[in-house]
């Protein structure tokens, strides 16, 4: 029983820091940072095996909840759009050594404010699937799915159309 208890506790403890880990994800998304070609490639290897198993995690999801694909592969789709977007409104500081750039504020917003929403509506959601589930429904669809797999692809597409630019830049900056 004071196992059960401490779990509880524990999984009450990262719910309730999830707000701070959104105030620090804006914090950290928004600082000037010098780019390094080794991250930018591993954070783009990262985020394409992400994309990669995300794809094919919505084709077999879409057996079960029509429209699952078609949401995730809009959603990675805008999010492209909004990395390219971002790409153009980053504030790039070139100097002899090294490129540094400033992501853009209101899209870092932006993006936090689809995971913000997304993790809010999840818990409302959940709640009203849970008792769809009682009252014989299916629980996949009440639980809104496609729509929380198309703002995750969304973020996804931002990431690596952001990450893809920053790389292109920096070496273009280091080949001339």
């Amino acid at each position: 029983m004071p196992l059960l208890i401490v779990l509880v506790l524990f999984v009450l403890m990262l719910v309730m820091l999830v707000p701070l880990s959104l105030v620090q994800r804006y914090r950290m998304g928004t600082a000037r940072r010098r780019a390094r070609g080794w991250l930018a490639a591993i954070n783009l290897a990262g985020i394409t095996l992400s994309a990669i198993l995300f794809l094919v995690s919505a084709a077999v999801t879409s057996i079960w909840v029509p429209g699952a694909l078609t949401y995730t592969a809009a959603g990675l789709v805008a999010g492209s759009v909004l990395g390219m977007l971002g790409l153009i409104l980053t504030r790039w500081e070139p100097d002899a050594t090294a490129l540094h750039y400033t992501p853009n504020r209101w899209l870092v917003l932006a993006i936090t404010l689809v995971v913000t929403g997304r993790v809010a509506y999840g818990f409302w959601r959940s709640w009203h699937a849970w008792r769809a589930g009682i009252e014989g429904g299916s629980w996949y669809v009440a639980a809104g799915v496609a729509g929380s797999m198309a703002a995750g692809a969304v973020v996804l597409g931002y990431y690596f159309a952001y990450w893809f630019g920053v790389r292109r830049r920096l070496r273009r900056r280091f080949r001339e």
